[in-house]
């Protein structure tokens, strides 16, 4: 029996989702527009929202591995805007390098959760396949 998921779930499944749709449009951008700050922005907003979200779902009461890539996306959306404020102020090529290179990761990494987050077993799973 599937049990009715609670506002935190849904709260964290609405925001990946549209963490994911905004993503692409933040890629598919010209970088480095007033617009692309502002979806960015956004966008990081999101990812900690889901990052943060998922410490309160929990099986059993604790956490698991998976709440360890949470932990590492909060660490990289920080990595990746500390690249993004250097490269606006040094206009240093590297810190633009750098802080696409973690943004792009940290999108993959959330794209490769999202895809375990429908494992047999997992809620999703059961929501979606039952």
């Amino acid at each position: 029996m599937i049990t009715a998921p609670s506002l935190t779930v849904w709260t964290h499944l609405a925001a990946a989702l549209a963490a994911a749709a905004l993503a692409l449009t933040v890629l598919l951008r010209r970088k480095g527009t007033t617009s692309h700050v502002l979806l960015g922005r956004i966008w990081v907003g999101l990812m900690v929202t889901v990052a943060l979200g998922s410490f309160w779902i929990q099986r059993s009461g604790s956490l698991s591995w998976i709440h360890g890539l949470s932990a590492f996306t909060l660490f990289s959306l920080t990595v990746a805007i500390f690249h993004a404020r250097r490269y606006r102020t040094m206009r240093a090529v590297a810190h633009r390098y750098a802080h696409a290179g973690w943004m792009i990761g940290t999108f993959s990494g959330a794209l490769i959760a999202g895809a375990f987050a429908f494992a047999p077993g997992r809620l999703l799973h059961a929501l979606v396949f039952a």
